[in-house]
This record gives C-alpha cells, structure tokens and sequence, in this order.
C-alpha cells in the first residue's frame, strides 16, 4: 500500500509539471507568419520573428492584450524606416534623433529556451549595435523576467544606457512610486529627481500627483505629448486598464550616474498610446561587450482601486507590486 501510494504521488507530481510546463511554438499573428507565442497556460507573450526584437503581446491566454498595437503596421516588414508598430522594445539612451531611432524592420534570431526565448537582432549597420530580448516565464502564474540587451560590435567604445519602453493600449492610468518620503526638518537632503521636457505641462489634467505616488492616464482624446521622469531605486510602473494590471519592476544604482538628469523611470503619453519605460545606468560599453537592463513583469485581474489615492493604493496595488519578481530579486 505504502509504494502504491508512492507511486500515485509521484504520478500526481509529474503530471502537475506537465500541467504547469512552458510551451514555446512558432505560431502566425496578425500578418506576421514567423511569431512565437510563449504560455504556461495562464499567461502568454508574443514575440515577433519577422521584425524586433519585439514583445508584441503580454495578456492573459483568451484576454485582452495590454499592449500598444498600431494595427496598420502589424503584420509588415521591410520599411526603410523606424515603425513604433507596439509592444515592448530596447533602445539606447540618451535618445539619438538618428542613432535611437534606428531601424528594427528586419527578421531576427529566434532561439528557444525551456522557460520561453531569446530574440536577437541582427547587426545595426547604422549604429553597430545588436539587441537581443530574452524571456523566461514562470511555470505557473504571471510572472515573467524579461531581460533586454545591447551589444557594441562597432571599433570604438560607445557610452550609452539601456532603456526599455513599453506601449500600453488605450485608455488605462500608469501609475509609478515615489521614493520612500519623509518629514521635514528630519529629512533635509533631496532624494530624487523629478525631470521635465520642454512639452511637459504640469497643468495638463492627466497628470495626478500624491504624496507617495506620480499618475498619467491615457486619453485617446488628447493629441499633447507629456512625458516626466524621475529616479527610484526600486523602479517600477503599473497599468491599470479594464479591471487588470501590468506590472513592470526592477532595480536602479544610486551609485551610477543615469540618463536625461538621472531618470531610472519615464512615462510618456499622447493620444496613441502610453509608454512606461526604465533605464539602466549610462556605461561605456567596449567593442564586444553588452549592456542588459531586467524587468519582472507580473498581470493581475480585478484591480479596481476605488480611487487613485494613497490609501487606496497602498490597500490594492502595493502589495501586487511588492510580490512582483518576489522569486528572482
């Protein structure tokens, strides 16, 4: 009896790892022939073959995708120049009108992995530089680490920072955290940066502000570009659209020096489409070294703050955002 039950246990434990195995596969995506879906049955990402590296879709399996997706550019390649088309990307910062803007129009390598792939771009011949995008999903639930990387195959040492951006769909509110705050007179000393561009208009209604928290919401109606940045070494952003979350999580070094006046995070919006971006650190990088900025990104369902106060979002959002990359932190 007792190697009976043995047996069924271990039985039950293979099957439950069945159940909970990562499943990569190439599969076809709204015009685009050569995409990789990556799901453990709950979640899924797709990562774009013919184009990128690119994450084009991050949702739940059968839900919405929380991701931008411009659909006129979907399924194209080709273009001589740089296409937003959606999704998650790696660019280079600072931001370069001719060097960031590079174009990403060309088939990538595609190599996958037991816990989902690695996307690597082919050579910039503008730049020199490769960009890869590694993703590695948990078994089971949400979570997903998403590394993204850029190497220096030109003669010469180049300095610049990692910076990932993020395009969120239509119609939801990022929200991002201050560094932990405290009281005057105990707390003399400035903690962080909190950085504008020349188009940033602080009146502007999308924008709210609480002591503990920075929101900008998307609305499709409003065409003005805004954008603010700031520094926090635990980085992080939330999208709160349609009753579920995306979180994005990661680290910053209060020791190195950051791009555009020292931003770990940035957030952008016009009518299309939000961004929510981090940055790493500004490196001289030397011919045949990389660079690597890493997320963990997590979703949630029935995430409906009753308001987008302190203490509302403290009781409903902080703790998803703590429990993100929770395992690999």
């Amino acid at each position: 009896m007792r190697r009976l039950l043995c047996l069924m246990f271990v039985v039950g434990l293979m099957a439950m790892n069945l159940l909970a195995a990562v499943d990569v596969g190439k599969t076809e995506y709204k015009g685009w022939k050569n995409c990789y879906r990556v799901t453990n049955g709950e979640v899924e990402l797709i990562v774009t073959g013919d184009v990128g590296p690119r994450i084009i879709r991050f949702g739940f399996v059968g839900g919405q995708n929380l991701f931008k997706e411009y659909s006129e550019q979907l399924g194209k390649s080709g273009e001589a120049k740089f296409q937003l088309r959606g999704g998650d990307r790696v660019w280079k910062a600072p931001e370069d009108p001719v060097a960031t803007w590079a174009p990403d129009n060309v088939p990538v390598e595609i190599r996958m992995t037991p816990a989902g792939l690695v996307a690597r771009a082919p050579i910039e011949p503008l730049t020199g530089l490769q960009k890869e995008i590694e993703v590695r999903l948990a078994q089971s639930g949400t979570q997903v680490t998403v590394a993204h990387r850029i190497t220096n195959h030109s003669l010469f040492a180049l300095e610049f920072a990692p910076w990932v951006l993020t395009m969120m769909a239509q119609g939801g509110v990022a929200v991002t955290g201050f560094p932990p705050r405290g009281k005057h007179p105990a707390n003399l000393e400035a903690t962080n940066p909190l950085v504008m561009w020349a188009y940033t208009n602080l009146a502007d209604p999308r924008w709210k502000f609480t002591r503990q928290y920075m929101m900008l919401r998307q609305d499709p109606n409003n065409s003005d570009a805004q954008k603010l940045g700031l520094f926090n070494p635990d980085t992080w952003a939330a999208y709160l659209l349609n009753g579920e979350a995306f979180v994005k999580r990661t680290t910053a070094d209060v020791s190195k020096t950051y791009p555009d006046f020292g931003c770990s995070f940035e957030t952008f919006t016009n009518n299309e489409f939000l961004e929510m971006e981090t940055l790493g650190p500004l490196t001289k990088v030397l011919p045949g070294n990389t660079v690597e900025q890493v997320e963990h990104w997590s979703l949630y369902r029935g995430v409906k703050p009753g308001g987008l106060t302190d203490e509302e979002l403290n009781h409903v959002l902080l703790p998803l955002v703590e429990a993100v990359g929770r395992t690999g932190r």
